[in-house]
């Protein structure tokens, strides 16, 4: 579907301008939090190919973490601009990288929830304040970007604050430690700038006054909701947010059940615990973060994980998953740690949650008797176009160096990525990178480019795979 933007919730549900509820089915896509100040990755992709694949596996939404250190610092490390690689991000400070990743993200169909993941970039604080940091300081971070993205349709909210543990309270009316409270203010600052975002509000860790529950994880305490709701001056913007781990992040004792037993504990814990917040329809719950590096139901891991994807799909919760990123320490991620390849049974997994993924207009070409090529229209917008070129050796031995050429037609390529593209109208030809220009057998290779149109004719053709050595 076509969202109208800005968001609003209603009741327990996330409806765009016209009415239309939205499921919110995402990933997190880790990185500006930590002292890289970009997202992680970008050391062997390019962010636009990223993107491209984050939408084709049909996802919507991106949760993007960040720290109140990155949005103040000049300097960003961890981005490869060899081959035309990530080519639009040289130079660029990291505000100005966020800027092109919510663009982009923008042009691929995705929208982009912000994530105040840390202060510093390196540890989760208890609370809102610390590490040298403020809560004015965290405020402004927050109403900053609020002003930066307000024409941005796409920035769909703020995630406050990222696991609130440890001293933090719910309801207890201490200023310095209720997280309630502090929520308010932030949340009431960023709608006085920018009142289109969501408002996403974690639990806690600790305990609050008449919980049914002993223990929860960090962020994922949001009993206190039953007699403390959060107040916002713009009622509708509200989005509770809760976070989820299973025995492979900590063995915590619900774990430690017989296994016909888990799966009961598990569906009256999430009930307790966040599911009545849209059972009695107070506002849309969010699992803002889930995984795990195994989705194998002989596990406890696997059994949990599951689980928690059927209870999600039942019950029309929204969920960005932890993470896209496989350096994710207990968790791993939907990518494989080549970066490029997909961890294939946890996308199988998610994607009985997901909408149907935009088909990609595929034409294959037959080049030598080696390589073969497919030229993958991947998007296609009014004014826009992303193109693959997926080059493939189906032969037995290594192939020959080669290199490509096309005519592009009527468009102005502006990003590229996994080759070096040379112009000499009518036609480009592209050098691939030394890792793709000797093809083992069955080794693909995939190098694209995004281009803006300015006529009819904007597809390749003349697509031909030169052998330039044996």
């Amino acid at each position: 579907m076509t969202i109208q933007f800005p968001l609003v919730t209603n009741g327990s549900q996330i409806v765009d301008s016209d009415g239309q509820v939205i499921l919110l089915r995402g990933v997190n896509w880790s990185g500006f939090e930590t002292d890289n100040h970009a997202p992680h990755g970008l050391w062997t992709r390019d962010c636009t190919d990223m993107l491209v694949q984050i939408k084709k596996l049909g996802y919507n939404v991106i949760r993007l973490p960040f720290s109140v250190e990155c949005l103040s610092s000049n300097w960003v490390t961890g981005i490869d601009f060899k081959n035309g690689k990530n080519r639009v991000l040289k130079d660029k400070k990291p505000l100005e990288v966020m800027d092109f990743v919510i663009q982009e993200a923008g042009r691929q169909g995705l929208m982009i929830l912000l994530d105040c993941h840390r202060l510093n970039d390196f540890y989760t604080p208890q609370l809102w304040y610390g590490d040298g940091f403020s809560e004015e300081d965290w405020i402004d971070a927050w109403t900053l970007l609020a002003k930066r993205y307000k024409n941005q349709a796409n920035v769909i909210g703020a995630d406050l604050k990222n696991n609130p543990h440890g001293a933090a309270t719910w309801g207890s009316g201490d200023i310095a430690t209720d997280w309630r409270l502090a929520a308010e203010r932030c949340g009431n600052a960023i709608s006085s700038v920018n009142p289109n975002w969501l408002i996403v509000v974690e639990g806690i860790s600790g305990s609050v006054a008449g919980q049914k529950l002993s223990k929860h994880w960090w962020g994922g305490n949001l009993e206190g909701v039953r007699n403390n709701p959060v107040r916002l001056s713009i009622a509708n913007k509200l989005v509770y947010s809760v976070h989820e781990y299973g025995a492979g992040v900590l063995a915590r004792e619900w774990f430690q059940k017989p296994t016909s037993e888990i799966l009961d504990l598990l569906k009256y814990r999430w009930e307790m615990g966040f599911k009545y917040i849209a059972s009695e329809n107070i506002a849309p719950v969010l699992i803002g973060e889930f995984g795990g590096e195994s989705v194998n139901k002989d596990t406890v891991e696997g059994l949990w994980q599951k689980a928690l994807v059927e209870y999600i799909q039942e019950n029309q919760l929204h969920y960005t998953y932890w993470s896209w990123n496989p350096n994710n320490g207990h968790t791993s991620g939907i990518l494989q740690n080549d970066w490029i390849n997909i961890n294939q049974e946890k996308q199988d997994l998610l994607a009985t949650t997901l909408f149907e993924a935009p088909v990609s207009t595929v034409t294959k070409v037959a080049s030598t008797n080696m390589l073969d090529i497919e030229i993958i229209i991947e998007s296609n917008w009014d004014k826009r176009l992303c193109v693959l070129f997926r080059v493939t050796n189906n032969s037995e031995t290594f192939a020959p160096k080669w290199k490509l050429s096309f005519i592009p037609g009527q468009v102005q390529i502006n990003q590229i990525w996994n080759g070096k593209f040379y112009l000499q109208p009518p036609t480009v030809t592209v050098i691939p990178e030394d890792s793709g220009i000797s093809l083992a057998p069955n080794q693909v290779v995939e190098i694209g480019y995004c281009a803006e149109k300015f006529g009819s004719n904007y597809q390749p053709s003349d697509v031909k795979l030169i052998l330039t050595s044996h």
